[in-house]
């Protein structure tokens, strides 16, 4: 039997072992902490999802029911409330069979209904790809979970069993699956603070995609666990000698990584698995806050702390809710320790997360409001930055970036403590003060001494953003912002911003046109303008406005049903468009002929682009010749005044120093160079293609006039 066979039948071994659940074990299950008539309600939604379901059965073969039932189990282990259990146990029956949302509604609750229809997948025929519907899907799922958090959990419990039984899907779609679910719901599952539910979809995730490495790495951690007992029972009895003198209760227990970390840390930093598996790790769990601290001075008395390896989660939690004191110590022999401090209220909200909100049935429930509170918070960030998307793909790459921070905490002037990921700037901090904040920022003190915005912060300093009276988020942020809410505001300003500029744009168009049948827009009744968007079938004038400076709409056609005229452009005698230079972002310079002011020009409109300027003789607008209802007439402004670049090719002489004193030329002369190309020739000559800034064919005449004074410069000449 070759390897490939045998890790195939392991997995299917793995994956298929599950046990048969009846709904007797599951009523037992949540007889425990329901109401009787609670269960009565889980029974009745089974036997509904039984006869839904009929005769559908699973790829292995078992009936369909199977898989609802153990997902329903998985909810009733972490205690969810009975509604949720019921939503385990139908939420397939709108996707999977012909019943209904609305008579769902009907037959249970309006709540048990958006439960089930927030875990629903869309109709797969209404996308392209498979990419398409998994982004449409988890922007769906997201919505719904925004009016019920536990639309998520429900989600979470479904694909934890389907990850547990992939034995008898195809390899590609075994593959598929598992890497979405390590590239989305198992880091979902950390967001909310769900760390058993993380581990357990990481490791079955990972023993798909990486059979061999996952047994391979399973073995080894098995091995190196019998020769370490030594070593762990030492560490043990000293601590729990030490505790007993200071009077002090605690469970201590070893704490290992689960494979997937390990795989990671090992990957990410290099490390070999014996420096990986060098650590020794405990967790101790107190009885409350101040048994916390007082703990961590008996471990500091009992082995010397590692410098800058102490973390205090509990004063500043993480942003998922999770509190304990991390420290590292030097223990016997001088290896590493690593130990996690915390309370049993915290050790549960830890393992749980947002999950444990519904275990607390007492008034003990301050952990629990907190992470519920961090949820609701992460998932108004994700409906903000949704509105920012400018379709399903974009939303699905900016939750990507969301869901791994590795985070810093910094301050705001007033102590307020803020998490960001790893990396994030300074525009990135004005963005998670406020969207208005970000917009307006244009500049920054962190710990009082001002700074570039692409800074990138650090834990522990202090931020001040200095903010202008007006909007001017740049398009260069773009470069440098880490997070997703900052990334899908500035998209969100930058469109808001191309649409009033399309708009101011297309009206300059419109009344262009209008002029050519003596008329404009202010003579245009509204009568006229209603008749138009009835046509259209569209609501408001600035959006047809908006689709004519994107070039999205033909302007002729527009001018002409306005005025009621069928006349061709060709008989009209239109005045050209002015080219000012600050039309924003509808107005754009070919990159192939660089026009600048002073050259002939024409345009050409560029559906979603709006206005693109050419040289007049420009070879690459050619083969656009016959699109004549693209064409516009422009001409330059009188006082342009925007820098527009020009790519100009010297050829100088192969001497030390040529560069630098081309480039000083240039300075003189009040331009700036943006790129240098060299190509250097056998002749002794070097080819210097130079792209430069100027503000008009004067301005470059000045600069090729400056260059030809210096002597190791041969030619120069202006590169169309």
């Amino acid at each position: 039997m070759n390897a490939k066979t045998t890790v195939a039948s392991e997995l299917e071994l793995v994956h298929d072992s599950e046990p048969q659940l009846t709904i007797e074990d599951l009523c037992f299950a949540t007889s425990n902490y329901l109401e009787s008539k609670q269960v009565d309600d889980i029974r009745r939604a089974y036997f509904f999802a039984e006869q839904a379901h009929g005769s559908q059965t699973r790829r292995s073969g078992e009936p369909y029911i199977s898989h609802p039932l153990a997902v329903a189990h998985v909810l009733a282990m972490m205690h969810m409330d009975h509604e949720c259990i019921m939503a385990g146990l139908l939420h397939d029956v709108i996707e999977d069979t012909k019943v209904s949302r609305k008579a769902l509604a009907a037959e249970f609750s309006e709540e048990v209904a958006l439960l089930v229809d927030g875990v629903s997948k869309l109709a797969k025929a209404a996308f392209e790809t498979q990419r398409h519907a998994q982004a449409e899907n988890l922007r769906k799922m997201m919505l719904a979970m925004s009016r019920d958090i536990r639309v998520i959990i429900v989600k979470l419990a479904d694909r934890l069993h389907n990850m547990r039984t992939l034995g008898h899907l195809r390899p590609e779609k075994r593959r598929r699956i598992a890497n979405e679910t390590l590239t989305i719901y198992a880091p979902i599952a950390q967001r909310l603070g769900m760390n058993l539910m993380r581990c357990e979809l990481e490791d079955l995730g990972f023993h798909v995609l990486y059979p061999i490495r996952y047994r391979v790495l399973a073995d080894a951690v098995r091995k190196a666990r019998g020769n370490r007992k030594e070593i762990v029972s030492q560490i043990t009895a000293s601590i729990l000698n030490r505790m007993e003198q200071e009077g002090i209760t605690a469970d201590i227990q070893g704490r290992e990584k689960n494979l997937y970390s390990l795989y990671q840390k090992m990957v990410n930093k290099r490390l070999p698995f014996s420096d990986v598996m060098d650590v020794y790790a405990f967790r101790i769990v107190v009885d409350d806050v101040d048994s916390c601290y007082r703990m961590l001075g008996v471990v500091h008395n009992l082995y010397k702390p590692v410098q800058s390896k102490f973390k205090d989660y509990i004063a500043i939690p993480k942003a998922n809710g999770y509190q304990s004191l991390h420290t590292v110590l030097f223990g016997p022999y001088g290896v590493p320790v690593e130990v996690q401090i915390r309370s049993r209220d915290m050790d549960q909200m830890a393992e749980a997360g947002v999950a444990a909100h519904w275990l607390y049935k007492t008034g003990k429930s301050e952990g629990s409001n907190q992470a519920h509170s961090l949820a609701r918070q992460w998932l108004h960030n994700i409906l903000e930055m949704q509105k920012g998307s400018g379709d399903s793909i974009e939303f699905l790459e900016n939750l990507r970036i969301d869901l791994f921070p590795d985070e810093v905490y910094v301050s705001t002037p007033k102590g307020a403590i803020m998490a960001l990921p790893r990396g994030a700037t300074v525009v990135d901090f004005a963005y998670a003060v406020h969207s208005d904040v970000g917009n307006s920022c244009v500049a920054a003190r962190v710990g009082r001494h001002l700074v570039p915005l692409s800074t990138q912060l650090e834990t522990g300093q202090s931020v001040e953003i200095i903010t202008a009276k007006t909007p001017n988020a740049n398009p260069a942020w773009l470069n440098f912002v880490t997070t997703a809410k900052a990334r899908s505001n500035i998209r969100h300003y930058l469109k808001q911003l191309r649409n009033e500029e399309a708009v101011l744009l297309g009206k300059r168009l419109l009344n262009k046109h209008l002029n050519a049948f003596s008329t404009n827009l202010n003579d245009v009744s509204q009568q006229q303008i209603d008749e138009l968007l009835k046509e259209l079938e569209v609501d408001d004038f600035d959006q047809v406005l908006n689709e004519i400076g994107l070039g999205n709409r033909q302007v002729l056609w527009v001018a002409q049903k306005l005025v009621h005229d069928d006349a061709t452009f060709e008989e009209q005698q239109a005045q050209p468009l002015v080219i000012a230079g600050t039309e924003g972002m509808v107005v754009s310079f070919a990159r192939c002929c660089h026009p600048i002011p002073g050259d002939p020009i024409q345009g050409f409109v560029s559906a979603g682009r709006g206005i693109v300027v050419h040289q007049l003789n420009c070879k690459n607008t050619s083969k656009l010749r016959d699109q004549n209802e693209k064409w516009l007439e422009v001409v330059w402004a009188d006082d342009v005044t925007r820098e527009l670049p020009v790519d100009i090719l010297v050829q100088a002489h192969n001497q030390r120093g040529v560069l630098a004193t081309i480039a000083v030329a240039i300075s003189e002369m009040g331009s700036n160079i943006d790129n240098v190309v060299v190509d250097e020739r056998d002749t002794g000559y070097s080819d210097l293609r130079l792209t430069i800034d100027v503000t008009g064919r004067q301005h470059l005449a000045r600069v090729i006039r400056r260059l030809r004074h210096i002597d190791m410069v041969e030619r120069i000449t202006r590169i169309n």
